[in-house]
């Protein structure tokens, strides 16, 4: 078949082009430019030196798509906006539904392209007896990316191949070497363009004027200060500037009023977590049961819920309180099945 594989400049996307290759496919490696702001250097230029090298070793056409004004406007001024309400947005999770799986996916197929592939740690299976699709967790449980991919729905799985995913990242690493590629030894990449480079408060600040509010406990006592409620996220602890003397234990905070500009912070961070949870925007992959397991940000261990639906939405029940901040994504698993999703109200 004939596959585009969206080539981000890393190892793992590299690899997948090359297995696409040895598998007799007529393969094609695509570079996705996106956007960065103008005061930062980003490492796009590099990038795509590396998936250009890795393309010629594989000995695969190679081409570019232009994707910046997409990523600003889908990815980049949602999350501004979604912050400066007081919400955690998620941008990867938004990056994956609409560029890679979204401006990306419709112009490989427009192209000809039978399949596109990434270098996501996920896998994809067919389930015969009710004919569906569905995404599973990756073989490499530190690696799993299905969290961030939990948008997708059956036409994006039908015409998708995850080529690592039953791999675990040394196997993935020993094949870069195997295949002589330049980025076999690169690290691993930072997702967002501007990350590592500068803060997230310090980009926020370019865009959301700072909003000096202040700091209190659960009784109401004022601790201290900060520039803006919209830019901390249930459980944060720093941050802060604190004027009143304290105890020398780490504040955590457990509440964020954005009318007022307000942070209530305590010493116990589980003051912050709550048994029940709303999902707007509520994505079913493959089904929707009625007790599941669920991760409330990336990496987190799972915790056993039942789901209800409630006009529209699901209403998720903890059999462990959850701290979860609005706007949080709030990915739903059975066993290694990813069921989908939604945004914490």
């Amino acid at each position: 078949m004939r596959v585009f594989v969206g080539m981000s400049g890393g190892v793992d996307s590299a690899v997948s082009a090359a297995l696409l290759k040895q598998e007799g496919h007529d393969v094609t490696g695509v570079f996705i430019k996106i956007w960065s702001p103008e005061f930062l250097e980003c490492t796009w230029k590099q990038d795509r030196l590396d998936a250009l090298r890795s393309a010629v070793a594989i000995g695969i056409p190679f081409k570019e798509i232009d994707l910046s004004n997409e990523y600003r406007d889908t990815v980049i001024q949602k999350m501004i906006r979604v912050y400066e309400s007081g919400r955690t947005p998620n941008p990867d999770v938004v990056c994956n539904e609409t560029i890679k799986f979204g401006a990306f996916f419709r112009w490989a197929l427009a192209a000809g392209a039978d399949k596109v592939a990434t270098g996501h740690y996920a896998r994809i299976l067919y389930n015969e007896p009710v004919h569906c699709y569905e995404l599973h967790r990756g073989i490499d449980k530190d690696k799993d990316q299905s969290y961030f991919l939990h948008r997708l729905g059956q036409e994006e799985l039908s015409q998708t191949v995850f080529p690592v995913g039953e791999m675990e990242k040394r196997e993935v690493r020993q094949l870069a070497h195997t295949f002589s590629l330049s980025v076999a030894p690169r690290p691993e990449s930072q997702g967002l363009c501007f990350v590592g480079d500068i803060t997230l408060p310090e980009f926020l600040s370019r865009y959301i004027a700072p909003r000096h509010g202040v700091v209190v406990d659960v009784h109401g006592v004022l601790l201290g200060e900060h520039d803006g409620a919209h830019l901390f996220t249930l459980g944060q602890r720093h941050g802060m500037r604190f004027s009143a003397e304290t105890d020398g234990k780490p504040y955590y905070v457990v509440k964020t009023d954005i009318p007022s500009n307000v942070v209530t912070v305590s010493h116990t961070r589980e003051d912050a977590a709550k048994e029940r949870c709303v999902l707007e925007n509520m994505h079913w992959i493959s089904g929707a049961i009625p007790d599941a397991e669920a991760s409330v940000r990336y990496r987190s261990p799972g915790v056993r819920c039942h789901i209800e639906a409630i006009a529209g939405h699901s209403s998720i029940r903890f059999d462990m309180p959850q701290i979860i901040s609005p706007g949080q994504s709030v990915v739903l698993y059975d066993g290694s099945r990813c069921l989908g999703g939604g945004i914490a109200a």
